[in-house]
């Protein structure tokens, strides 16, 4: 995966893109707060990019075509999720205008309570990306429906987006349908239910840890709604047409999901049926959006287009309530692909420079030990989710990094692709400028530093992962160490 051709630079070197990042991004986020990724991100990784292709430039271990190469190989391998992230935007507005994601709010405040609110949402988050396999379009769903029922019964909205994700992501992590699962199993050469059993182990003692707190909050704190759920519940019924109908549109996705059809063409399905739904459903609604007055074909036709691709403002008559069904489509995704392209420009160049293999192998000086050898596997994986901002690639890196390394101390492969997605699958959404954290932060409306301290589910896999190795349950030596 590195650059084999190029003379490693020390180690002090090689962290000197990743400081000057990391005092860029918090200078971002002292000055912008909420609007760092915005832009000030974007040139933070630029800045840290250019520093280290000037290094391996200076100390002659790279051309500028080798940079070149390093980052079109990058962007070519995120160019699938940037075209399901512009579908995710797509489908945000649809669902949203449509009245479907309304009609889930709707039915939704009347079923659940501030106390149990929590528990159930990480607990349905993580049944539907089970099913589904995708903890992007279980939040893009499910997600931003229950950040609308939280919001009315008055819970913040960080510990609502911490909840969604802990159940997204316990999902995406144990799934057979999941791209990282196979993803890491496969990379390891682990079998993939061999595999997802034995990732149960850290699994299920983490997650029940997760849902125990979001209980123990949901009973221990008041929650007083800063509008009245009757408020949200006239709101809604006098701006959307709602009806159990609607519903059938989320069904139909599930089966197409079950189906195993491509994620891409899944998002595309729903969200053109959405638009047809909505012209039907809600053709008053297309004629405000379009701005045309006529209420005919062409109405119609211009906000269609528009709840796909731009910006939509309903008013309500409530002023909450307005700033939750008010959509970005497509466009709304724009800043957040340009964040993934220079992400993918700081790891092209991190990887090509030798700097990343250079931090790299410190990391492996520490393997002497089964809870060192996870340990380092836990550190590495989630210390390059924030270097190559890319959780597949980061997925792909630690399993090739440690392989020999594993193999040689005589360890299961099962431990270390077990190890790596109790690492890099749960924290990459942990990261700002990451395209899983990204990406959730962008589709939920929540930023990331807002939902990461509860997101207990994510944050607490990594050290069950270390606990579970110091235990040295079910962990066996398979061969005699060389």
């Amino acid at each position: 995966m590195f650059n084999e051709k190029v003379k490693l630079p020390p180690v002090w070197i090689s962290l000197i893109p990743l400081v000057l990042l990391v005092v860029l991004i918090g200078c971002v986020v002292y000055v912008f707060g909420s609007n760092s990724l915005a832009g000030a991100s974007q040139i933070s990784l630029l800045i840290a990019s250019a520093m280290s292709v000037g290094l391996g430039m200076f100390f002659k271990h790279i051309t500028w075509a080798d940079f070149e190469k390093s980052v079109a190989d990058k962007i070519g391998g995120v160019s699938q999720a940037i075209i399901i992230l512009l579908m995710i935007g797509a489908l945000g507005g649809a669902w949203m205008v449509s009245g479907i994601v309304p009609t889930m709010i709707y039915y939704g405040l009347q079923i659940l309570t501030p106390e149990c609110f929590l528990a159930i949402t990480c607990f349905v988050c993580a049944i539907v990306s089970v099913v589904t396999g995708s903890s992007w379009t279980t939040v893009a769903t499910i997600g931003v429906a229950l950040i609308g029922i939280g919001r009315a019964l008055g819970i913040s909205d960080g510990w609502i987006a911490g909840a969604i994700i802990s159940g997204a992501y316990f999902g995406d992590k144990i799934s057979p349908l999941s791209d990282t699962t196979v993803l890491a199993s496969s990379t390891v050469g682990t079998p993939l239910f061999t595999h997802i059993r034995y990732m149960l182990y850290t699994t299920i003692p983490t997650f029940m840890i997760a849902l125990a707190i979001y209980v123990t909050y949901g009973l221990c704190h008041d929650v007083s709604a800063s509008t009245s759920v009757d408020s949200y519940l006239n709101a809604i019924s006098s701006t959307f047409y709602i009806s159990p109908v609607l519903l059938i549109v989320p069904i139909i996705t599930g089966i197409m999901i079950a189906k195993k059809m491509p994620s891409i063409m899944v998002l595309f399905l729903a969200t053109m049926i959405a638009v047809f739904v909505a012209i039907i459903a809600q053709p008053h609604l297309l004629s405000e959006i379009s701005g045309c007055k006529d209420g005919g074909i062409i109405s119609h036709f211009k906000g269609a287009m528009i709840i796909v691709y731009g910006s939509t403002g309903i008013d309500t008559g409530l002023s909450e309530l307005n700033n939750l069904v008010s959509t970005r489509g497509m466009a709304g995704m724009m800043s957040t692909i340009w964040l993934i392209l220079c992400a993918m420009v700081f790891g092209g160049a991190m990887t090509v420079t030798g700097m990343l293999e250079s931090i790299m192998r410190l990391f492996l000086r520490f393997v002497k030990t089964t809870v060192s050898a996870v340990a380092s596997t836990v550190c590495v994986g989630s210390f390059l989710n924030t270097i190559c901002g890319d959780q597949y690639l980061s997925i792909i890196l630690t399993s090739s990094m440690f392989k020999n390394v594993y193999e040689q101390e005589g360890y299961e492969a099962r431990l270390l692709s077990r190890t790596v997605e109790d690492s890099v699958t749960v924290t990459s959404v942990l990261v700002p400028w990451n395209t899983c954290g990204m990406t959730q932060a962008t589709v939920l409306g929540v930023s990331v530093l807002a939902f990461a301290p509860y997101a207990f589910f994510n944050l607490l896999s990594p050290l069950m992962s270390i606990i579970v190795a110091a235990s040295g349950y079910k962990i066996y030596r398979n061969v005699l160490k060389k």
